[in-house]
């Protein structure tokens, strides 16, 4: 109440309210008797005005009507006021019942008077909507303050749910300098229609026309889930004109918060693979994760450390982060802890080659579940130092699956690559024989032990998009290794959406493998990154071909021959239906040999006896 009694709006709307509840009130006498009030009817009025307004003051102060903004005004500020006017009504009503049994009263007038005092307080505050609309600079848009003469025409693209709050946006801050003159849509059915006053010009094929015709400075797309055809399409028409544009976030970037002017960035190349928006069952998920407590070994890393993101929407109890980068673990820690003030969050600076040491750490936290992201995975790094992929990839992920075993846990899900698929480099390789692992451990009765297999990640640490960011920003050349070479991607926060979705999926022993689309040129993903740069390829900034490295693939596959898949639940998810097991012993007893010949460096001996392991890998000495 004191801070009611210091708000100006407040008494500006206290006393507008006061005012027309009294005419209200006087008004439907005035209508209930054709415009002659009898003077018995004058009286009564006279001496129910004052408690007939103040039970209606009353009323709107119970049902928060004094606390809304009403120059943002929407439809639940009004069925607020609905239900305000109808309490006010019933209590007066009862009132009258009860001191007058309706003697001397018109019963119509209250029915009146009903109507009456929401039409007048509706389009009250209506009209203080509109006084904001009117009075800025650009009338079409609500605001807060004076806009600069100085505006720049923007032009937006996408006429749905993101475009007008897009326009909501623009209207709220009086800093901006944007005069939108219209939006283009591809549904014609919008064609002429109006967004908070501003039209839907045209389709995308009339965008030159109307850049012209309305003399356009910007454009900003404004959709938030598109194919990446229809994205390329757009961003294609965009750059033939030979204006500035610009991009709303994708939908994973919208989870992090609402669209701001801040949010509003370059289109970027991730951009252009944007896929329709992974559905996932939200309550499936969250029944294995909510109130449990969660590891994610690799939880510093890029699939890592957007996996506990992701997992700490769904409220566990505890999240447990493993990890031996420092830095990176005391980033995602401090970036968690700020959006999440009451996760309960557990940092470990730990090795998975260091079994003793996460013995104690299991011991402590007891987790129910465990994604296990942590491993080596530079192809050619792995080539020059094998031992490195034994001791990591192979044996780390054998301590972390046989603490999952000992300590009962719930279930158990290894984040994979395709390059396990036919490996021809010791990194996929060494991941094939984590798959393998995996699925021996799921033989075991207890914990559910899944595999997820998928292709490459963009924006990923050391990743091929901010290679070439960097090589463009230094001014070139682009190095790709071979004109034919392809590779399957997708977003970081998609792929491990659907990792956490076939931890809920799996009951134990699969190996899923994610929908990856279409395989990409890298040669291409080069041609379209200088082109959004501003840059014209093989003109500007060259394109270099390098020679395939190490170990590296043509083409990556997401299948070995012989393997056959099956559709899950879920349409973007896929299972092995055949898979080549192997026993644990078996495995194990190659480990030891393995074991001994990376404490030697012996790097030939590691390869040679990968391939009798893994028999499809095909390795170079």
């Amino acid at each position: 109440m004191f801070y009611f009694a210091r708000n100006q709006n407040f008494w500006i709307m206290f006393i507008g309210d006061m005012i027309l509840v009294t005419l209200s009130y006087y008004f439907s006498h005035y209508l209930r008797f054709d415009g002659t009030i009898p003077p018995t009817h004058f009286t009564t009025w006279a001496h129910t005005a004052i408690w007939v307004t103040l039970i209606k003051l009353i009323s709107f102060f119970v049902f928060d009507l004094y606390k809304g903004l009403w120059r943002y005004a929407g439809i639940h500020d009004l069925i607020n006021l609905a239900k305000a006017c109808i309490a006010a009504s019933f209590t007066i009503v009862v009132f009258v019942l009860i001191l007058y049994r309706f003697s001397g009263f018109a019963r119509g007038v209250f029915v009146i008077d009903f109507a009456l005092t929401l039409l007048v307080i509706g389009g009250y505050r209506l009209a203080i909507r509109l006084y904001y609309t009117r009075t800025c600079h650009n009338k079409h848009f609500l605001c807060l303050g004076k806009r600069s003469t100085i505006l720049k025409k923007l032009l937006i693209i996408g006429a749905g749910s993101m475009g007008e709050k897009l326009i909501r946006e623009i209207g709220e801050n009086p800093k901006l300098h944007y005069d939108v003159v219209g939006f283009i849509d591809d549904d014609s059915l919008k064609l002429n229609q109006k967004i908070h006053g501003i039209p839907v010009l045209g389709v995308l094929e009339d965008m030159g026309k109307i850049i012209k015709e309305y003399d356009v400075d910007e454009i900003i797309i404004a959709i938030s889930s598109v194919s990446n055809g229809e994205m390329r399409r757009i961003v294609n028409a965009c750059k033939a004109t030979d204006i500035s544009f610009k991009t709303v976030p994708n939908m994973w970037e919208l989870l992090e918060g609402k669209v701001t002017l801040n949010t509003i960035r370059q289109v970027r190349y991730e951009d252009l693979l944007r896929r329709q928006p992974v559905r996932l069952n939200m309550k499936q998920i969250g029944g294995y994760l909510t109130g449990k407590k969660v590891m994610v070994t690799g939880g510093a890393g890029s699939i890592g450390s957007e996996l506990c993101r992701q997992i700490s929407r769904f409220s566990p109890e505890q999240l447990i982060i493993v990890d031996q980068n420092e830095s990176g673990l005391y980033e995602i820690e401090l970036s968690l802890a700020a959006k999440f003030p009451v996760l309960k969050i557990a940092a470990v600076l730990a090795s998975i080659q260091n079994k003793g040491l996460m013995e104690k750490v299991f011991s402590k936290h007891n987790p129910d579940v465990v994604f296990h992201a942590a491993a080596y995975k530079h192809v050619p790094m792995m080539e020059y130092h094998p031992w490195e992929a034994v001791f990591n990839n192979m044996i780390g992920t054998r301590n972390v699956l046989d603490l999952c075993h000992k300590h009962h846990i719930d279930r158990f899900v290894l984040v994979s690559t395709d390059k396990a698929v036919r490996p021809t480099n010791v990194m996929g390789a060494s991941k094939r024989v984590a798959e393998l692992l995996t699925l021996a451990y799921a033989s075991m009765n207890g914990t559910r032990y899944m595999v997820v297999r998928f292709g490459n990640v963009v924006g990923s640490i050391g990743s091929v998009v901010p290679l070439f960011k960097k090589q463009i920003e230094r001014g070139g050349p682009l190095t790709v290794t071979h004109p034919e070479v392809t590779r399957y991607f997708m977003t970081i926060p998609e792929a491990c959406s659907l990792i956490l979705q076939a931890g809920a999926i799996g009951e134990g022993g699969e190996m899923f493998i994610l929908k990856m689309g279409v395989p990409v040129r890298i040669a291409d993903m080069a041609r379209d990154m200088l082109t959004l740069s501003g840059f014209e390829p093989d003109k500007d900034i060259e394109i270099e071909y390098t020679g395939l490295r190490p170990g590296e693939k043509l083409y990556e596959e997401l299948i070995t021959e012989g393997e056959g898949i099956k559709q899950t639940q879920h349409s973007d998810i896929m299972v092995l239906s055949t898979e080549n097991h192997k026993s644990l012993d078996e495995i194990n007893t190659h480990l030891a040999k393995l074991a001994e010949l990376a404490g030697s460096g012996d790097a030939s001996g590691i390869k040679k006896h990968l391939k009798i392991v893994v028999p499809e890998y095909s390795p170079e000495f």
